[in-house]
């Protein structure tokens, strides 16, 4: 089984906001399948889904970003997840301008809280992540006000052709193995 990822905070008042990008994408991936992501399990909300003959689970930890290591750590050892084979986790990213994807196959969290806490948890940082930008255009005052902020009608359009991409990348990845979702991906 795969464990796909996405990272965000729980709750009405993160809906749909910069931080909660990994959120809304498995929440698509799970839409255009006519699953809803609402079974618990370890700290988080689940959903067995087949995408490309893959059996995976769609996975929006509950802990809030800061904590996501214990909702992954738990799945990971639950289902005998190998991270660096079958674990991809989605961020967002404020280094990456808007609209942007990469992926890595494994590295450090970057600054990235929730990356932190799976790290931390699962005692490795060998594991696949697909990274979404969020990069302001101008400077911000206040980053942390900046990525729990919705996003502007003006990036809107850039949001959804990014998680059309990502999508994209995570069949290429599941169908065709990290390398060439990582030539997918980069080079958009």
């Amino acid at each position: 089984m795969k464990l796909i990822v996405g990272l965000g905070n729980p709750g009405r008042k993160y809906d749909y906001t910069r931080h909660n990008l990994g959120f809304m994408l498995v929440d698509r991936l799970a839409d255009k399948l006519g699953k809803t992501i609402n079974r618990e399990e370890c700290k988080s909300l689940v959903e067995k889904v087949r995408i490309s003959d893959s059996l995976c689970l769609l996975v929006k930890p509950q802990t809030f970003m800061n904590l996501s290591g214990q909702a992954v750590s738990c799945l990971v050892s639950k289902h005998y997840v190998d991270p660096s084979q079958s674990l991809l986790v989605i961020v967002d990213d404020v280094a990456l301008p808007i609209g942007k994807l990469r992926i890595r196959a494994k590295g450090s969290a970057g600054g990235h809280n929730g990356l932190k806490s799976i790290i931390s948890q699962i005692g490795t940082q060998d594991f696949p992540r697909l990274r979404l930008g969020i990069k302001p255009e101008t400077e911000v005052a206040d980053l942390a006000d900046f990525v729990l902020d919705r996003f502007d009608s003006s990036e809107r359009l850039l949001v959804e052709s990014m998680l059309d991409r990502a999508e994209a990348a995570i069949t290429k990845w599941l169908e065709e193995g990290i390398d060439k979702a990582i030539a997918f991906a980069n080079n958009n």
